[in-house]
C-alpha cells in the first residue's frame, strides 16, 4: 500500500469512528498505538487535529475514564478524504488499452461536447455506454498536443459517436465528422437500435457524407 493509500485509510478510519462516537473524536482505545503514529504524522500536515488537555478532560467526563489521547480531522483532512474517495483512476496499463481498449485522443471542443453530452445523461432518453462518464471525468489532457486522452470500449466509442452526432445536429458537425475520419465510427439513426446504448459502425465515410 502507498503512503497516501495509507494517509487516505487512516482518515477513513478518523471519519468513521469520530461519527460512530457523535462528537467527532477519535479516542486512544479505538486505535493501535501504530495507528497512533500515523496519524501524529497527518497532523503535521494539517489533516488531523489532536485533543487539547481540555478536550481530553470533557472527553473523560463523557467516557467515566481518563482518554490520554484522540483526534479528530481538521477540514482539510475532510475534503482531503472527500475527494481520494473519487479521485481520478488511473488509466489502464498499456497492456490492457490494447486488447480491451483503444486510445482515443479529442480535440478540445469534441471534449466540450461531450462533456455535454454526459452531463446530461438523466436527460436522455439514449443511455450513455457504461463507464464512459468515469472515462470522461479521468481523461488526462496532454497539453504540448493540446488532447484529451481516454481509453474506450467499442461500446463507449459508439456513445462517443451518438453525443458529437447529437452536437452535430444542433450547430457543428467538425466534431463528429473528425471522430468519424480518425476513428471511422459514426452514429447512423437508421442503424440505431433505438433501444440501449446508441448502434455505431465501422464505416468507409464520414457523418454528415451520403455511403458511396
Amino acid at each position: 500500500m502507498r503512503s497516501w493509500e495509507k494517509a487516505l485509510a487512516v482518515l477513513e478510519a478518523l471519519c468513521e469512528r469520530g461519527q460512530a462516537a457523535g462528537h467527532s473524536w477519535t479516542l486512544d482505545t479505538e486505535l493501535l498505538p501504530p495507528h497512533q503514529q500515523q496519524v501524529n504524522a497527518l497532523e503535521n500536515q494539517g489533516l488531523v487535529e489532536l485533543a487539547s488537555r481540555e478536550d481530553r478532560a470533557e472527553l473523560s467526563a463523557l467516557e467515566g475514564r481518563p482518554v490520554r489521547w484522540a483526534a479528530r480531522l481538521t477540514p482539510y483532512g475532510h475534503d482531503t478524504l472527500t475527494y481520494g474517495r473519487s479521485r481520478p483512476r488511473a488509466g489502464p496499463s498499456p497492456g490492457e488499452a490494447a486488447s480491451e481498449r483503444q486510445l482515443v485522443e479529442l480535440i478540445p471542443s469534441q471534449m466540450a461536447a461531450l462533456r455535454v453530452f454526459v452531463g446530461l445523461a438523466d436527460q436522455l432518453r439514449v443511455p450513455l455506454a457504461d463507464g464512459l462518464a468515469e472515462q470522461v471525468r479521468t481523461a488526462s489532457c496532454d497539453h504540448g498536443i493540446k488532447r484529451w486522452r481516454l481509453h474506450l470500449t467499442q461500446e463507449q466509442m459508439g456513445s462517443v459517436a451518438y453525443g458529437l452526432w447529437l452536437h452535430r445536429m444542433t450547430g457543428s458537425a467538425a466534431e463528429a465528422n473528425r471522430f468519424g475520419r480518425e476513428y471511422g465510427v459514426v452514429h447512423s439513426p437508421a442503424r440505431a437500435s433505438g433501444e440501449g446504448p446508441p448502434a455505431a459502425g465501422r464505416l468507409p465515410w464520414v457523418a454528415g457524407e451520403r455511403p458511396r
